[in-house]
């Protein structure tokens, strides 16, 4: 116990640290009204909307990315218990089904809900990647595997990452997860080999559960337990950058302030965080001269 005490110290610490010392990356802009039931991972679709992963809402939710009015409600009460939505660049849609312990693969977003073209199975599985080769990616947090499919074939693998959450691509194709029990941020190549690994103590991580990259490679990360979102640049000496943060340690509600942040998206200059223990999704944005 005194050991598991001085544990949760040395992160809590970290964590503060990593907030002191970085700047926010961008301004509180819009926040939707609280409708969504612990909303996880989103994603931008094809028609620009924007889709959320609804967990205990089994369904995704569909939101207008300008707005954040919600359009529509897909697949409700039959995705149970997802975890994670991500889409190619044909449109296709895959989805990460916790509760069933499976991907569901649609041709069109339209039939989210209904029977998927392919139904891949992943044990636990909390993240989801549509690669842009055409490839689906699935963390399969149960068996603690990153599993690639072609088709419906597993061609590759990588283990040690039990509980992990989040797949995400990098402009050069290469892959990131969120491996949160390890406090850890891990790049593979697309045929799962690991190419580095981002766990310095300066980044502070309690939990990092999804990220996503933005159009320079940076990792804008969602570090759930310390209800932050952070920024960096992973090209930084030593290990990576910290660029900046938001949130300030400690869960709220309002501007700067995050409730167990799960799901991140960024498109250009904005960034949607899934504030999920206020059931609610936020924006910010840098502001461009």
């Amino acid at each position: 116990m005194r050991f598991l005490i001085i544990c949760l110290y040395f992160f809590t610490v970290a964590s503060a640290q990593a907030q002191d010392t970085a700047p926010p990356f961008a301004a509180f802009d819009l926040a939707s009204p609280a409708f969504l039931n612990d909303p996880h991972d989103l994603a931008i679709g094809p028609e620009g909307h924007l889709y959320v992963a609804d967990k205990f809402g089994n369904r995704l939710a569909v939101l207008d990315a300008e707005t954040l009015e919600l359009i529509a409600m897909l697949g409700e009460g039959r995705l149970p218990g997802v975890h994670d939505v991500s889409f190619d660049d044909t449109g296709r849609v895959a989805v990460a089904v916790t509760g069933a312990n499976a991907v569901a693969v649609y041709a069109n977003v339209a039939d989210v809900g209904k029977e998927p073209d392919l139904l891949l199975s992943a044990p636990r599985t909390e993240g989801v990647l549509a690669h842009s080769s055409g490839r689906i990616f699935a963390m399969a947090s149960g068996i603690g595997s990153l599993l690639a499919y072609d088709g419906s074939s597993v061609v590759a693998l990588a283990e040690g990452h039990l509980g992990a959450h989040d797949v995400a691509e990098g402009p050069d194709g290469n892959i990131w997860i969120a491996d949160n029990l390890q406090r850890r941020l891990v790049q593979y190549t697309p045929d799962l080999r690991r190419l580095r690994i981002i766990d310095a103590p300066k980044f502070g991580f309690v939990g990092p559960r999804y990220l996503d990259v933005d159009d320079f490679g940076n990792l804008v990360v969602a570090d759930q337990d310390a209800h932050r979102i952070l920024l960096i640049d992973p090209e930084g000496p030593d290990g990576g950058t910290l660029i900046g943060v938001l949130g300030n340690g400690s869960p709220g509600l309002g501007p700067n302030r995050f409730d167990d942040p799960e799901g991140v998206a960024v498109i250009g200059n904005r960034f949607y965080v899934s504030d999920s223990d206020n059931n609610r999704i936020v924006r910010y944005s840098i502001v461009l001269n």
